[in-house]
């Protein structure tokens, strides 16, 4: 099962998990307040996320699971690992720590005000994120990509505007509910093998941050991904496929 980030969805991990599909049964899917799931007013806790897991497993009938979670996701996997630890055989954390900054609130909540929408057409929201956007957000490592990922989440509505995929409303909800009390707690108490893969540039997972991860768990396998940024599995694909399927491999015995 792989959980998306924040602003994400279930697609965005598509190529990453045709990598894995002959040898696992997959599921991504679009988590609560995202995509096409339904979008509550409130309810963006840890435990909400974690719940809608346990629900969706046993309405397949999967007792356990290898769990992959990147960003918002990550911590939602490890809130699920941790209320739910039997049914995971392994569990991957991409890019993201125990505890949430206010930094990243705040950069955030910018990143979405700054974009002005809805607008009239697919083409003026291509010709935004393409021309205006990146220059507007240059205070973010990452601009580029983070305008073709906010264009990815561009989509018609009915009245034929085009607007954020996902509710903005409970963006920062989800964030910040998310929060709260740390979780290094939880990771520290964590039985099944886990790895934690870092992008190099990463500046939403420290190096500090994890190395310390590594430190109050030694039995967490920690790998970090060269020029790489936040999305580890967009930014070097190949190499963070490569990661997951040695990580499998070694715990599972599954010739990938």
């Amino acid at each position: 099962m792989f959980l998306h980030g924040l602003l994400g969805a279930g697609a965005n991990w598509r190529s990453i998990a045709k990598a894995f599909e002959a040898d696992f049964h997959v599921l991504v899917f679009d988590q609560r307040g995202h995509g096409r799931s339904f979008h509550p007013e409130d309810g963006y806790a840890r435990r909400n996320y974690a719940v809608d897991i346990q629900k969706i497993l046993d309405d397949l009938g999967w007792s356990e699971i290898a769990l992959v979670g990147h960003s918002l996701g990550g911590r939602n996997a490890l809130e699920f690992a941790s209320l739910f630890s039997q049914r995971v055989k392994a569990l991957v954390i991409e890019d993201i720590g125990p505890q949430v900054s206010e930094l990243s609130v705040n950069r955030t909540d910018q990143l979405i005000r700054l974009v002005p929408t809805p607008f009239a057409s697919r083409t003026a929201a291509r010709e935004f994120f393409e021309n205006e956007y990146p220059g507007r957000i240059a205070f973010h490592p990452q601009p580029d990509v983070i305008s073709r990922f906010f264009l990815s989440n561009i989509t018609e509505k009915p009245d034929g505007t085009h607007d954020w995929r996902f509710d903005p409303r409970v963006v920062l909800a989800s964030v910040t509910q998310g929060g709260g009390d740390d979780l290094w707690h939880s990771f520290t108490a964590l039985k099944m093998p886990t790895l934690v893969v870092r992008g190099e540039n990463s500046k939403d997972l420290s190096a500090e941050v994890f190395e310390r991860m590594m430190a109050v768990r030694p039995n967490t396998k920690g790998v970090e991904i060269p020029d790489a940024g936040h999305w580890v599995h967009f930014d070097q694909p190949d190499a963070f496929v490569q990661v997951l399927k040695e990580f499998f491999h070694s715990l599972l015995g599954t010739n990938l």
